[in-house]
């Protein structure tokens, strides 16, 4: 078993049958921490119609261990993180009495990035029909790949006919020239091949590779916001993610090499404390304004090199605001340029959804709605059943976007190439078998 990237393009998940029963198991790879789920996929009934999913998420089993070897959410240390991703899956499938042998995978390394294409074909007057449409796709992916970039999601994100452009679905439509706009997000080929042979060093098979901007917002946002326009911040452990949603559709991905990893680094050199002591500081202490009475109020603080405690010193609340904000103000602020540079901060509206570890730190709504946004909140997955209360948190958003693709993965188009392999199995005869499993 050995998943191959085609000529840039990662391995592509195939759509989920509409009518059958799945069990799905997904692994996000993070900074901080690898978590894997397995759920159950059951398809909806026609009176329990959620907007834009097709199944309903019963988890089955969690399993979450603390993330070595990765930093930037790029592998560092294959070994390591071999150990972590074990560990996670191991957990999972005690707790859902399954075998995991296929995973989901997110990606957040990488220089996660976006482009725009726009292709157009002749339909010399006559009813748009399926064949126009994958060929004006055809044109579109033709431009998409380029050297050491690796596709990971091709989004038609509106057709255009003549002169009438934002059709949603031009079949039946008459005219002579029909175009399509497409919305590509790509990563960096090295990082995603060091995540699928870590994987794969786990006996795993990667199904499918998703950005993990994209898959978080598959979990938390609602329809209303990705029609009217939002902008979802993931802030990792060792990354911060963004993703536009504008007219249903994601029109753009970025990512900066900055998150809670960094935070708490600064913790720790600022108080100079280990860094297990300035994490537990962050989550319990941390603010990004100061209190009425933080002043006063005094926080233990072990020096390096103590673990009883005894010779701890104390230091006022205040002090670990004054250490905290100024990162937090830089994550802000790149985010904030690079979503003005981008040209959609007027699709982004005036919505913003925050997802993520790292924010739950207090204050941080009030932050970022002053920075980017007036209406700000904390992003928390939809649509999923089973899941433990630690697991409800927006640390958890990214994987259960992960169980959330597989219902809309079916809208992406992709162009397969013979000089390169998908991942062994998209032959012809091996097509029509699937094709038999899922429709019989």
């Amino acid at each position: 078993m050995r998943t191959q990237l085609a000529q840039g393009v990662a391995p592509r998940l195939r759509p989920l049958p509409p009518k059958r029963t799945v069990e799905l198991s997904v692994l996000d790879v993070g900074t901080s921490k690898v978590v894997c789920l397995i759920a159950r996929l059951r398809p909806l009934d026609r009176d329990d119609v959620i907007p834009g999913r097709t199944h309903r998420i019963e988890v089955l089993g969690v399993g979450h261990y603390r993330s070595r070897g990765v930093k930037a959410g790029a592998i560092t240390d294959m070994e390591a993180a071999e150990h972590s991703i074990r560990h996670a899956v191991d957990a999972a499938e005690r707790m859902a009495d399954l075998r995991v042998d296929q995973v989901i995978v997110s990606m957040s390394a990488g220089r996660i990035g976006s482009d725009s294409y726009a292709a157009s074909v002749n339909v010399a007057g006559h009813p748009v029909g399926e064949s126009d449409i994958q060929r004006v796709l055809r044109a579109a992916s033709a431009y998409c790949v380029r050297d050491g970039r690796a596709v990971l999601h091709s989004l038609p994100i509106s057709y255009g006919l003549d002169a009438t452009r934002n059709v949603r679905d031009p079949r039946g439509m008459v005219g002579e020239e029909l175009g399509v706009d497409m919305h590509v997000i790509s990563g960096d080929s090295a990082p995603l091949r060091n995540l699928i042979l870590c994987v794969e060093r786990c006996h795993l098979e990667v199904a499918g590779v998703v950005a993990s901007p994209y898959a978080s917002a598959l979990a938390a946002l609602a329809e209303e916001e990705s029609e009217l326009g939002v902008t979802l911040i993931d802030l990792g452990g060792g990354t911060t993610t963004f993703s536009v949603f504008s007219g249903g559709h994601c029109v753009h991905a970025d990512g900066i090499a900055l998150g809670g990893h960094h935070i708490t680094m600064d913790i720790a050199r600022g108080l100079s404390t280990r860094l297990d002591h300035a994490e537990r500081l962050k989550t319990l202490h941390a603010s990004v304004f100061p209190g009425l009475k933080d002043d006063l109020d005094m926080v233990a603080v072990p020096p390096v090199g103590e673990d009883d405690g005894s010779d701890a010193h104390h230091v006022p609340k205040s002090h670990l605001v004054r250490v905290v904000r100024p990162r937090v103000e830089e994550i802000l602020e790149l985010v904030r340029d690079r979503l003005k540079a981008s040209g959609f901060a007027v699709d982004a509206g005036r919505r913003v959804v925050l997802t993520g570890g790292a924010s739950q730190l207090t204050g941080l709504v009030d932050l970022a709605g002053r920075m980017i946004g007036q209406q700000v909140r904390i992003g928390r997955s939809i649509g999923a059943r089973g899941l433990p209360e630690a697991a409800r948190g927006p640390a958890f958003t990214t994987a259960l976007g992960l169980l959330t693709y597989p219902q809309v993965a079916g809208l992406e188009h992709f162009e397969q190439r013979r000089s390169g392999l998908m991942t062994g199995t998209d032959g012809y005869l091996a097509r029509v078998g699937q094709w038999l499993k899922d429709s019989f």
